[in-house]
């Protein structure tokens, strides 16, 4: 049997009767009046308009709404897709639609309808707003882009009569952006065509090459597929397992994309056939899967479990690919019926419409709530289309958190990401990871199956840096969420700081300034919701002081003034580097660590644990000897009294170099000292001392007393040393 796809193919005579009998087999409960109302308020609003074709328009919500029957979807979003642009073409109004057919299909309608009354600069800006639009809708009711996506799927049917241009800038949108959102929906007939289609228009000499090599073996191929599926078939019977078995030629887009990665031609593509075996439950599919690998070869590294471990669209089979009859390399994916229908229709197979808000769907679709993050966070619409394009890709790996959960990330994704992904305190105080119980660098790529143990440190925040090492959307949006805020943070302080000395210019002040409520002139006129929000701008110098001054009435900001402000006295306006230069001598004093509540203490670090920065921290009170910096962890705390105790941090702006051993344990090779020391050096950690011992074991023992900034160096130094083949272990000694 061969393997039967959801057909979306045109249908030009397509009509109401059609398509009201499909839905009565698909929802026999339906109000098909109400759908046959909608089709002829649809054809009213696009009477006499034609398509490109020459057919009339509403062929095109006819096609859009026996799409949405196939896909099995409400009837909400069937009359959605009769009506979806009568909003953007008919100027019909939402208020209209509501009235007529209700809340939900009016709300599904107003998701698809594209901005048409802004005028954007460029095509692109346009895209991008509208995609935003789109994405906001579709949080709200993810029937949008479903709709949406049966809409481009019949435009997309019907390219060829558009320009070469627009047939290639519309494909290139549908893969850049609706293939990817039905991946990630889990639609895969949906996914698997559009590509087809968009490897038609944007490469037409290999999507016809490919069609025309396929068709060329088209009878040996048939021959081939049946035989197999008997094979198969008797196979099982001999188990007693019962199931249904197809076989197909893979889509075009999919070769197209094997041969592009192993830079290959069509010929030396070997795995060119997939076969399906659907059966009733779980255990029968593992059942199954014994039996296909005692009957075939499998191809080694080839298996994949996505029932233990479904995709984030919750997607699950198993895939594996074995040698087939005459040594032919064959795919197999063995799943339930239940998994079959989710495979090909996604969410749309398990949508629970009476309960929108509970559905397990959107439980489970936790990226929809992060695209309304990104939404949040994200100002600019193209650097929103960006980032959504970017974590769109359901391929990826599968990591393992120490406690035995799974995330999925993107391919390419570093221990950052992961740690971004567990949450975002964990991601912003990262000093470290350790991969399969190894530390690894945090710029280290992930593999499916790595269990990973993110070290933090409270110390710890986000840098510049971060940015490059991340791969994923979500890390990348919280660390410049972060720096941002830290930003904010600075302006605030030195926009206040500012405008107070340039008020104790004229004897007044911000407090005396904020009871005459005159700060309330300057926030109306710059639209400022907060006097904190003026300090910003002040100290980001987006607002001028003299202009701040020249507002208040208090002031009285003359003409002398004002030739004073630009002749005499050019200390306001040097007030941003003064200032600056002032925050940056008061924060970076000479104390790696700030006592609580105490000044001009002597302070000094504990040689039983010699602390660095980013180790949690006590200090010990000691007579005549000021205050003794022990970490949490050292034995000596636990002997002194409590009432010793005083609360210290590290200060962040302390840059100096602290003193630490860390202890080598080594297989006793000639040369391995002078093999680790050059190690150290490379990391650019300056080594104060080296002790080395040959045991009579056959292994070597070494004391480094090295130097470094924080915790995260000494991590660093460790990762580096670890990697090398003779070493059994690192500890900080």
């Amino acid at each position: 049997m061969f393997a039967e796809r959801i057909d979306f193919s045109h249908e030009a005579s397509l009509t109401i009767d059609e398509l009201v009998k499909r839905v009565e087999v698909h929802l026999p409960e339906s109000d098909l009046g109400a759908l046959r109302r909608c089709y002829e308020f649809a054809e009213r609003m696009h009477a006499g308009i034609k398509r490109s074709s020459g057919e009339p328009y509403i062929i095109h919500p006819l096609n859009v709404a026996g799409t949405l029957v196939k896909l099995k979807m409400d009837l909400d979003s069937i009359m959605a897709g009769l009506l979806h642009d009568t909003v953007e073409d008919c100027e019909v109004s939402p208020e209209e639609i509501a009235k007529m057919f209700g809340q939900n299909v009016a709300q599904i309608v107003v998701g698809c309808t594209k901005i048409s009354k802004i005028k954007f600069k460029t095509k692109e800006e346009s895209q991008a707003e509208n995609f935003r639009k789109m994405v906001v809708a579709m949080a709200q009711d993810l029937r949008v882009i479903i709709v949406k996506l049966a809409d481009r799927m019949h435009n997309m049917r019907t390219l060829q009569y558009m320009t070469k241009e627009k047939q290639q800038a519309k494909a290139q949108e549908t893969l850049d952006i609706y293939v990817p959102l039905a991946s990630r929906l889990g639609i895969n007939s949906v996914k698997g065509d559009l590509e087809d289609l968009c490897l038609r228009y944007i490469h037409p000499d290999i999507y016809y090459r490919l069609a025309e090599k396929i068709a060329m073996k088209k009878r040996e191929r048939e021959s081939y597929i049946e035989e197999t599926i008997t094979l198969i078939e008797e196979k099982m019977l001999e188990y007693s397992v019962q199931g249904e078995v197809t076989g197909r030629p893979k889509h075009f887009y999919s070769i197209y994309k094997k041969m592009q990665q192993r830079g290959v031609d069509f010929e030396q593509i070997q795995d060119l056939l997939a076969f399906r075996v659907l059966i009733n439950n779980i255990t029968e599919c593992y059942k199954v899967l014994g039996i296909i690998h005692s009957a075939f070869t499998p191809v080694p590294g080839r298996f994949k479990d996505y029932i233990a471990i479904p995709k984030v669209n919750n997607y699950q089979s198993l895939h594996t690919t074995v040698i087939g009859p005459k040594a032919e390399r064959i795919e197999i994916q063995i799943r339930t019926f239940e998994m079959h229908e989710v495979a090909e229709r996604g969410v749309a197979a398990h949508w629970k419409y009476k309960e929108r808000n509970k559905s397990d769907a959107v439980n489970k679709l936790k990226w929809v709530e992060e695209l309304m993050e990104f939404n949040q966070n994200v100002e600019n619409s193209s650097e929103f289309m960006d980032v959504v394009k970017n974590d769109l890709d359901v391929g990826g790996v599968f990591i393992f958190t120490p406690q035995g959960d799974v995330k999925e990330l993107r391919y390419g994704a570093t221990p950052l990401d992961f740690a971004y992904a567990v949450h975002t305190e964990v991601g912003n105080k990262t000093v470290g990871a350790k991969v399969n119980g190894k530390m690894v660098p945090l710029k280290y790529r992930l593999k499916s199956g790595d269990t990973v143990e993110i070290l933090t440190s409270k110390t710890q925040t986000p840098s510049k840096d971060w940015l490059k090492i991340c791969k994923t959307s979500r890390a990348i949006t919280k660390i410049r969420q972060h720096l941002m805020k830290v930003e904010r943070d600075e302006h605030r302080v030195l926009g206040e700081d500012i405008l107070e000395k340039a008020l104790k210019k004229f004897d007044t002040s911000i407090k005396s300034i904020e009871k005459k409520q005159e700060f309330k002139i300057i926030l109306e006129k710059y639209h400022y919701k907060t006097l904190e929000e003026l300090f910003v701008n002040i100290g980001s110098n987006h607002l001028p002081i003299k202009e701040v001054l020249v507002a208040l009435p208090s002031v009285n900001f003359t003409e002398t003034d004002e030739l004073d402000f630009k002749e005499d006295d050019k200390e306001l306006e040097s007030f941003y580097k003064k200032t600056q230069k002032t925050a940056r001598k008061s924060t970076s004093n000479d104390n790696a660590v700030i006592v609580d509540g105490l000044d001009d203490v002597m302070v000094k670090m504990g040689r039983c644990c010699n602390p660095i920065p980013g180790d949690p921290i006590t200090g010990i009170i000691t007579r005549g000897r000021g205050i003794t910096v022990h970490t949490l962890g050292c034995p000596r705390i636990v002997e002194i009294e409590k009432s010793r105790n005083v609360y210290v941090e590290w200060n962040k702006h302390y840059t100096f170099s602290h003193p630490v051993n860390i202890k080598v344990t080594t297989h006793d090779k000639p040369g391995i000292l002078s093999k680790i020391s050059k190690s150290i050096n490379n990391a650019g950690i300056n080594i104060r001392s080296a002790i080395a011992r040959s045991m009579p074991d056959q292994k070597g023992n070494f004391i480094f007393e090295i130097e470094v900034k924080d915790y995260s160096e000494l991590l660093k130094t460790i990762s580096s040393i670890e990697q090398m083949e003779e070493v059994i272990s690192v500890n900080r000694a």
